[in-house]
C-alpha cells in the first residue's frame, strides 16, 4: 500500500524477548531495543520507529543502551498480549503506516492495575489531553492493553474501538495512529470503581461514530441538503458540551418527522442516522405493531419504549447516552384525536401517551424520536409543535444530481466486478428518470440486471452451467428496464402521450400561436417570483385539439410533475371520492418545485348534463378553491383546463378562476391543406378539393375521416396508403365525408 512516509519494506527478523529496562518505562507503552537495531525500524521521512511485533500489534520503539543487539524489551502487559515470555523468540518487522491512518475515534475501557483500589473520579477532559500527549504518534490496535499513570494512580486501558477517519466498517484489523485530533471515549464498568465525569466535554463529537460522513458510502444518494438540515436542527446542539447548551438556555430537539412520497428514502435515512450515532442501538418500531386488542396494553407498549431512556436519565443525568426511537408509518397510530370513530378511543390515548413521554411534565432529554410517514396531514397537530416532532424534513423526489448518485450507489458493485458494460451512461439514465424515486431507481437497476442474467440462461436446460465472466449489464438492458418500471409519482408521460396519438401536427398559425402563448406561461411559472400559480383555460369545439395541445405543453415543459385529471379515471366514483382524488393530485403537485395539472373536460369532471342542467356543486366548489389556492412557498404550479362548454363554466363561476383563456378553433381550409400535405395521402390534384371540404372541421374529426378513407373503397390497405404506395381516391373520401357529416 502507498504510504505518506515512503514505500520501502523490510524483511521479518526474529528477536529475543526481554524485560523492559526500567520499571517506570513500563508506563510508556514503548518497546525497547539497542541503538544499532533501532535503525532497522526507522520510518522514512519521519522521526518514527515502528515495529509489527508477532503480527499482533504495532509498537513504537525507543533505544536503550542496556538492551543487547537482537533483543526487544517488552513489559508484562505487552508480553501477555503477544503470548510470549522472556527468552522466547518473536518475529518483528518494520511497519510503515499507510495513507489515512490517523484515528478519528478511540474507545478505551479503564480499570485499576491493583484490584480493590478505592473508587476514583476521572475527569475525561484532563485524561484525554494527557493520554494524547503521552501516546501521540503511537499505533493502537483493538484488543491491545497499555498501562499509564494518572494523578498518582496506575491504570490499564483496553482498546475497544479504533476508527480510522473515512474507514468506518472496514473488514481489516481495527488500528490507527493517535493524533492531537483523535476523539477519545472512555468506558468503565460499574464494578471497576472508576467514575468518568465530563465525558461529553472530552469527546464533544462522540455523539457520532466518525468526524465526517460520506453519505454515498452509507447508501444515501441525493439527500445531502436534507441531511445537512437534519444535522443543523437536531444534532448541532448535542455536539456541544452540556454546559454550553445550558449557558445558551436551549433544549435539545427531541423529535423529527421525515415525510414525503413513498420510496424516496425516509426509512433509509432514519436507519442510517441510527447507525451513525454513538448512543444505544436504535429501537425501530412499525406503527401498527404497537397496537394491542387488550385495554391499556397499547399505552404500556409506548411506555416500554421509553423505559431504558428513563432509567439512564435517572442514574446518569446529562451523561446518559442518546436513545433513538424510530417510528415507521407513524400515521398508523398518531392520527388526529377525534378523527377515528371506532368507539374505543385507543388511537387518542396513544397520542396522549406519546405526547407526555416526549414533552410532558417528566420530559426526557436523552431521547430522539424519529417518525416517518407518507401522510403528514393525518397526524395530530399537537405532535408537530416545537418541543415534539419539531424538525419536519420533506424527503422529496431526487433531482438529476441525486438520481445520478443513487444509480452510482446501486451499480457500484457491478462496476467494481466488471459486470457493467462500457456503453452504460449513468448520466443519461439520470436525465431520463426525472420522476423516479430512489426505490424506483433501485427497481430499474434490478430489472436491467434481470435482462442481463436472463440472456445467460437456457430455458431448455436450466441446469446448464453459467459463464459468470460473460454477464454484462448493457445500456439496452437499462432502456428496457425504464419501460418496465414506471414512476408512480410525477409526470405521467404515457398518459400524456395517449392524449395526442397523432403527435403535435402543424394546424396553422392560430394553433401555433396558442401553443407559443401557453409555453410563455410555462416560462413565466419557471422564472417569475410573483406568479407561483398561473391558470389557463383552453376552450373550443369538441375535438379541436385542446387536450392534445395541453398534453404537448406538459411534455415540452420538462416539469418534474405533470398530471392529467380526467373523468375517465373516476368512472363510478362517488362525488366525495372524486373530490378527494382531485385534492390529492394538487397536494402531490405542491411537493414538487415545478408542476403542471391538466383538468381535462372540466364539464365532465363536474358531471354536467345539458338537460336540466345538472352538475356537481361539491366538485365545482372544490375546483374553485384549488384554482385560487397558492402553492406553498418555493413551489410553483401551472393549471391548464380544457372545456367545450364555455357558457356553462361561465354560469357557475369557473371561468373567473382562470387568469387567461384561449379559444382553440376548428381547422380552416388552408390549415387542412397543411395537414393533408404532411400526411401525403392524396394525389397532388386532389389535395385542394379535400381541404376545401374539410373547412371548419375539428382536427380530431379530420384525422378520423382520413383513417376511414384510408381503409380503401373496397377494404384496401391502410398500410399502403400511409407508406405512400397508394393514394386515397377523392370520390371515396367524399363518400366517407357524407357519412361523418350525416352522423
Amino acid at each position: 500500500m502507498a504510504s505518506r512516509f515512503g514505500s520501502q519494506s523490510s524483511a521479518i527478523m526474529t528477536m529475543t524477548v526481554t524485560n523492559t529496562p526500567a520499571a517506570d518505562l513500563a508506563f510508556t507503552n514503548l518497546a525497547y531495543c539497542s541503538p544499532p537495531d533501532l535503525r532497522q525500524f526507522a520510518v522514512p521521512g519521519s522521526d518514527l520507529f515502528l515495529a509489527n511485533v508477532g503480527d499482533v500489534f504495532i509498537l513504537s520503539l525507543s533505544r536503550h543502551d542496556s538492551i543487547r543487539d537482537g533483543c526487544i524489551g517488552l513489559n508484562a502487559i505487552q508480553r501477555r498480549h503477544a503470548r510470549v515470555s522472556t527468552g522466547d523468540m518473536v518475529s518483528v518487522s518494520r511497519f510503515i503506516p499507510p495513507e489515512n491512518f490517523d484515528l478519528a475515534l478511540l474507545t478505551l475501557e479503564l480499570e485499576f492495575i491493583k484490584k480493590g483500589t478505592k473508587s476514583e473520579q476521572v475527569d475525561a477532559v484532563l485524561l484525554s489531553t494527557q493520554l494524547k500527549r503521552k501516546f501521540v504518534s503511537q499505533v493502537l490496535t483493538v484488543g491491545q492493553r497499555a498501562t499509564f499513570e494518572y494523578h498518582g494512580t496506575n491504570y490499564i486501558f483496553t482498546v475497544n474501538r479504533a476508527v480510522v477517519e473515512g474507514q468506518e466498517g472496514s473488514n481489516g484489523i481495527e488500528r490507527g495512529m493517535i493524533t492531537k485530533d483523535t476523539y477519545i471515549v472512555f468506558e468503565a464498568s460499574n464494578s471497576s470503581g472508576i467514575k468518568i465525569v465530563n465525558q461529553r466535554e472530552a469527546a464533544s463529537s462522540n455523539i457520532f461514530k466518525q468526524k465526517e460522513f460520506n453519505l454515498e458510502s452509507l447508501g444515501i444518494g441525493g439527500l445531502g441538503a436534507e441531511f445537512a438540515d437534519i444535522f443543523r436542527r437536531a444534532f448541532a446542539s448535542r455536539v456541544f458540551p452540556p454546559h454550553v447548551t445550558s449557558r445558551l438556555g436551549i433544549k435539545h430537539v427531541k423529535g423529527m418527522l421525515l415525510f414525503g412520497p413513498p420510496g424516496t428514502g425516509k426509512t433509509l435515512m432514519a436507519r442510517q442516522i441510527g447507525k451513525m450515532l454513538n448512543g444505544k442501538e436504535p429501537k425501530i418500531v412499525n406503527g401498527p405493531e404497537v397496537l394491542s386488542k387488550f385495554v391499556g396494553e397499547t399505552e404500556k407498549n409506548v411506555r416500554d419504549l421509553f423505559a431504558d431512556a428513563e432509567n439512564d436519565q435517572r442514574t446518569q443525568g446529562d451523561e446518559s447516552d442518546l436513545h433513538v426511537i424510530i417510528f415507521d408509518e407513524i400515521d398508523a397510530i398518531c392520527k388526529s384525536r377525534g378523527s377515528t370513530r371506532d368507539g374505543t378511543g385507543v388511537h387518542d390515548s396513544i397520542v396522549n401517551q406519546l405526547l407526555t413521554k416526549i414533552d410532558g411534565v417528566e420530559a426526557l432529554n436523552n431521547v430522539l424520536l424519529i417518525g416517518m410517514t407518507n401522510r403528514k396531514d393525518l397526524l395530530d397537530e399537537a405532535l408537530l409543535r416545537p418541543g415534539r416532532l419539531e424538525v419536519q424534513v420533506e424527503i422529496s423526489l431526487p433531482d438529476e444530481a441525486g438520481r445520478l448518485q443513487i444509480l452510482q450507489i446501486h451499480t457500484n458493485k457491478m462496476k467494481e466486478n466488471s459486470f457493467l458494460a462500457a456503453d452504460v451512461d449513468l448520466q443519461e439514465l439520470a436525465a431520463r428518470t426525472k420522476n423516479y424515486s430512489g426505490a424506483e431507481l433501485e427497481g430499474v437497476v434490478k430489472s436491467a440486471v434481470s435482462y442481463a442474467l436472463n440472456r445467460q440462461l437456457s430455458m431448455d436446460d436450466l441446469t446448464k452451467p453459467v459463464d459468470e465472466e460473460s454477464i454484462k449489464v448493457t445500456m439496452e438492458d437499462f432502456v428496457h428496464a425504464l419501460h418496465e418500471v414506471r414512476p408512480a409519482f410525477g409526470a405521467s408521460t404515457d398518459d400524456l402521450e395517449r392524449c395526442r396519438l397523432n403527435g403535435m401536427v402543424d394546424c396553422g398559425d392560430r394553433h401555433n400561436h396558442i401553443y407559443q402563448r401557453a409555453m410563455l406561461l410555462v416560462e413565466q411559472v419557471k422564472v417569475s417570483k410573483g406568479s407561483p400559480l398561473v391558470t389557463c383555460l383552453l376552450e373550443g369545439p369538441s375535438g379541436s385539439g385542446k387536450t392534445a395541445l395541453a398534453a404537448t405543453v406538459g411534455i415540452d415543459s420538462d416539469f418534474p410533475y405533470v398530471k392529467i385529471v380526467s373523468a375517465e379515471t373516476m368512472i363510478g366514483l362517488h362525488e366525495s371520492t372524486k373530490c378527494a382524488h382531485i385534492v390529492k393530485v394538487f397536494e402531490d403537485a405542491y411537493k414538487s418545485p415545478l408542476s403542471i395539472i391538466i383538468l381535462d373536460d372540466i364539464e365532465r369532471l363536474l358531471e354536467y348534463v345539458a338537460i336540466g342542467p345538472r352538475f356537481s356543486n361539491i366538485i365545482s366548489q372544490t375546483l374553485l378553491v384549488l384554482l385560487k389556492r397558492l402553492p406553498p412557498k418555493g413551489k410553483k404550479l401551472l393549471v391548464i383546463g380544457t372545456t367545450s362548454e364555455l357558457s356553462f363554466l361561465d354560469s357557475v363561476g369557473i371561468c373567473d378562476a382562470f387568469s387567461v383563456a384561449y379559444h382553440v378553433p376548428t381547422v380552416r381550409t388552408e390549415d387542412a391543406k397543411k395537414v393533408l400535405k404532411g400526411l401525403n395521402v392524396f394525389d397532388e390534384d386532389d389535395v385542394d378539393a379535400a381541404a376545401e371540404a374539410l373547412n371548419d372541421m375539428p382536427i380530431k374529426k379530420l384525422y378520423m375521416l382520413i383513417e376511414m378513407a384510408a381503409q380503401g373503397e373496397h377494404g384496401g390497405s391502410a398500410e399502403a396508403i400511409y407508406s405512400g404506395r397508394e393514394k386515397i381516391k377523392i370520390t371515396h373520401f367524399f363518400d366517407c365525408l357524407q357519412d361523418v357529416v350525416r352522423f
